[in-house]
């Protein structure tokens, strides 16, 4: 299999990647870029800039609400002149969209954005992801609906020159365009490596299909050849593959052709159809391949299991209140001492129904509000989250455990501040589960606890969970939203009683694990033995949390595998 393709070949794609897209954005959807914030990406859209000049480019935010997506009624207009004057949109003009944040894109606002880029009104996004890992990224809805998937995240400012974009061959690729034909074996070539990579939208073939044309009307081309499909499925195809394509089986010699009286015309329509649709397939297979990580599945799957973590969250529960946190779009409500009313939402609300109210009133110098009129404010704040690691202090490697533990503690402590973040510590070891810290935000505390702990003995892991279960619960009675974090290199020899029991000590650690995730909690179980031990991915099934071997792992390590699987908000 070939490596990943370089930086520098990466930044080239992306250089096309955007002349394509400038050609015809509304066919293509959009850009899904997943980039941190700094020069490199900063460059890119500097280039997209160039390319959208002449087109409305409007900024959204993450928390749009909807009078600005779809309009809503001007309130000045309306009760001045009497009669109900509306807004419009942005998503009713035709326009490119660009979406900062948008790994933290609401359900709602993923939905509206779907719906309003099927309806084809000439409109078009540019998701800018920000996301830390593939734990991170944006709504599945808006993914699939986005033709091009960039990732420019190790991308050095060095291999990443300006962007050069002639503007007169968009032009006339913009006039080559409405006559650029396809092969009629395309769709169903496009369709099976779509098939064989794990991709099941339908969509993704057709955005391909179009990729794939822009890119032979930017050649001056009317007819889509081998590299402009190579570049579709560069783009477009191998960015969504879910599972590495298999090599083709090497097929046998074929056998010396036999004596037939059949026609020569007849065989030779046989061998046109065997050959024909199966080259192109097998072609850009490979071009998928080299595009693709050695380490595909194993990212994907880390990712999907951080995403599908009971009540995952990163920056704990959301819940919704009337005082303080992130402000919500107002609902309607009644006037109360522990509400706070929104009074330009109040006011659009009873505009409409001014003329009828003052006519039926006969009261024309006043503003009727009605009690239906009244929307009160909302806010959504989140609770604090404490991360609870559950620590393996049995055996010989004990130390190496701890010290681990001690440092990834220490390094999650220090972004507490900014995230409010709480972290606890549980021990086990000999024939129980030692509560060492619990949730605290105090680095000082948490240096003190941590510089003597013993080690050694027996593994009663079902002792840890038990405690951390219970810790979990008093956290929650708190307020906070707890996660566990399980450090751990070997299997349960110890029960809940204190015996040396192997058989129970699995079953009761089994029987712990279920009740965890019967509390919905999120968490991560860390494998830090040499070797993946036998059972511990069994367990963390039985948690509906991720299993993650470090064989090595440092506290470093520990930390980023621990805000990886947990930050999901």
């Amino acid at each position: 299999m070939s490596d990943a393709p370089h930086a520098e070949e990466r930044w080239q794609r992306a250089n096309l990647a955007l002349a394509c897209f400038a050609l015809d954005p509304a066919a293509l959807g959009g850009i899904w870029l997943r980039a941190r914030v700094g020069p490199v990406r900063d460059r890119f859209l500097k280039g997209f800039d160039l390319a959208m000049r002449g087109k409305t480019v409007s900024r959204l935010h993450p928390d749009i609400g909807d009078d600005a997506l779809f309009g809503g009624i001007d309130l000045a207009a309306t009760l001045g002149g009497g009669t109900v004057t509306r807004t419009k949109g942005l998503l009713d003009r035709p326009g490119v969209l660009i979406l900062p944040m948008a790994e933290r894109a609401k359900p709602r606002l993923a939905a509206r954005l779907a719906r309003a880029l099927d309806d084809r009104k000439g409109l078009s996004l540019l998701a800018l992801d920000e996301g830390a890992g593939p734990e991170e990224r944006i709504p599945e809805s808006l993914a699939d609906r986005l033709a091009i998937h960039l990732d420019l995240g190790d991308v050095p400012l060095s291999d990443a020159p300006e962007l050069q974009l002639d503007t007169d061959a968009l032009v006339e690729a913009r006039r080559v365009l409405p006559h650029v034909t396809v092969p009629d074996t395309t769709i169903s070539d496009l369709a099976q490596v779509a098939f064989r990579l794990g991709i099941t939208s339908l969509r993704a073939p057709l955005q391909a299909l179009a990729l794939a044309r822009a890119s032979a009307a930017l050649s001056g081309e009317t007819e889509v050849d081998e590299a402009d499909l190579l570049t579709a499925v560069e783009l477009v195809l191998a960015p969504r593959a879910t599972q590495m394509p298999e090599a083709p089986a090497e097929q046998e010699p074929p056998e010396p052709p036999q004596e037939d009286d059949s026609p020569e015309d007849g065989s030779e329509d046989s061998e046109t159809e065997d050959d024909t649709p199966h080259v192109p397939a097998e072609m850009m297979l490979e071009a998928a391949r080299a595009m693709l990580p050695p380490d595909l599945l194993a990212r994907m799957e880390a990712g999907r299991a951080a995403r599908n973590a009971a009540s995952a969250s990163g920056t704990g529960a959301a819940k919704k209140g009337n005082r303080r946190g992130r402000p919500l779009p107002s609902r309607a409500g009644r006037l109360g001492s522990d509400t706070r009313v929104d009074l330009v939402a109040t006011l659009r609300a009873a505009a409409p129904w001014q003329p009828l109210r003052r006519q039926t009133t006969g009261q024309n110098d006043r503003l009727h509000i009605r009690m239906s009129d009244v929307r009160v404010r909302q806010y959504e704040e989140r609770s604090d989250r404490a991360i609870i690691f559950v620590v393996d202090a049995s055996g010989s490697a004990a130390l190496a455990r701890l010290a681990e533990a001690k440092g990834a503690i220490e390094l999650l402590l220090g972004e507490a501040y900014a995230r409010r973040d709480h972290v606890a510590l549980v021990a086990f070891r000999g024939d129980g589960a030692d509560v060492l810290l619990p949730p605290t935000r105090s680095l000082v505390q948490t240096k003190r606890r941590l510089e003597q702990l013993p080690g050694g003995g027996g593994t009663p892991l079902a002792s840890g969970l038990k405690a951390a279960l219970e810790l979990a619960g008093l956290a929650q009675g708190k307020g906070m939203t707890p996660s566990i974090a399980l450090l751990t290199d070997g299997r349960a020899n110890v029960d809940l009683s204190g015996v040396a029991n192997r058989a129970q000590a699995a079953e009761d650690s089994r029987l712990m694990a279920r009740a965890i995730r019967a509390k919905g909690l999120s968490g991560l179980v860390i494998d830090t033995g040499l070797r993946p031990t036998r059972g511990l991915d069994e367990l963390a099934r039985d948690m509906g949390v991720p299993y993650l071997p470090l064989p090595r792992a440092d506290a470093r390590s520990v930390s980023s595998a621990v805000d990886a699987a947990l930050d999901v908000a």
